[in-house]
């Protein structure tokens, strides 16, 4: 089995507990359950992918953005993209 750095295993992890919450809320609809239970689960759900999302960028940004000798304002701008077109 191949060595999984602890990096990569914590975002496996919070990608299957935000895939379970997803399946809480189809079996909370399913079942008729009352809308605000289907609704919280919902919003648990949507704070996981948030965070995950936010360790995704993080790590893209650090590990991936070119490191050219840029001026500050090339940098934010760079930045400012990435956030723009995953939080469409």
């Amino acid at each position: 089995m191949a060595k999984i750095s602890k990096g990569k295993l914590d975002l496996l992890n919070r990608t299957k507990k935000v895939i379970g919450q997803l399946e809480s809320v189809l079996r909370a609809l399913d079942a008729d359950e009352p809308c605000a239970e289907a609704l919280q689960r919902l919003a648990a759900a949507r704070g996981a992918i948030n965070g995950l999302m936010g360790e995704l960028m993080e790590d893209h940004i650090r590990n991936h953005m070119p490191r050219n000798s840029k001026s500050s304002e090339e940098a934010a701008d760079d930045v400012i993209q990435i956030v723009r077109s995953y939080l469409k």
